[in-house]
């Protein structure tokens, strides 16, 4: 999901939240809570680097999640970049946390908003779960609700 308010200059919102109606719930479970620990090591790593004004680069943050999901053996289904800029355009023309389609190398600056969304796909199902991350000097946060549970549908 992804909006904004209808005034000049207004930045985007672009979240995903995970559910499931018919999956086996453990099955699911389970790799939700990849996904989502994947996404939390990715903010904890601007968070940390954010808080000791230590330069970080788009790659870097592709990098935390990726290797997560890697540890947990779904590399290979996790297929796309990490997260995107995020502006007036719900795809801004800032860093992009990306060491898969590109190697992103572009500092993560003070007033950056950007995606975090980490995904495994697999044959039966698909996972994602994303947050905005704003960074400021000396601190770096997701905006708005994060999931944390899998939602039930029906």
């Amino acid at each position: 999901m992804w909006a904004k308010f209808d005034r000049i200059g207004a930045v985007y919102y672009d979240i995903t939240w995970t559910g499931f109606a018919a999956m086996r719930r453990s099955v699911v479970k389970d790799v939700f809570g990849i996904v989502r620990d994947a996404r939390d090591k990715a903010v904890e790593t601007v968070s940390v680097a954010a808080a000791a004004g230590r330069e970080l680069r788009g790659f870097e943050v592709d990098d935390a999640a990726r290797r997560f999901i890697q540890e947990k053996a779904f590399g290979d289904q996790f297929v796309h970049r990490t997260g995107h800029s995020i502006g007036t355009e719900v795809h801004g023309t800032g860093a992009n946390m990306d060491n898969l389609e590109t190697h992103d190398e572009r500092r993560i600056l003070p007033g950056s908003l950007f995606s975090v969304e980490p995904g495994i796909y697999l044959l039966e199902f698909g996972v994602r779960s994303e947050v905005n991350v704003f960074v400021k000097s000396g601190s770096a946060g997701t905006t708005g609700a994060v999931q944390r549970e899998l939602v039930r549908i029906g």
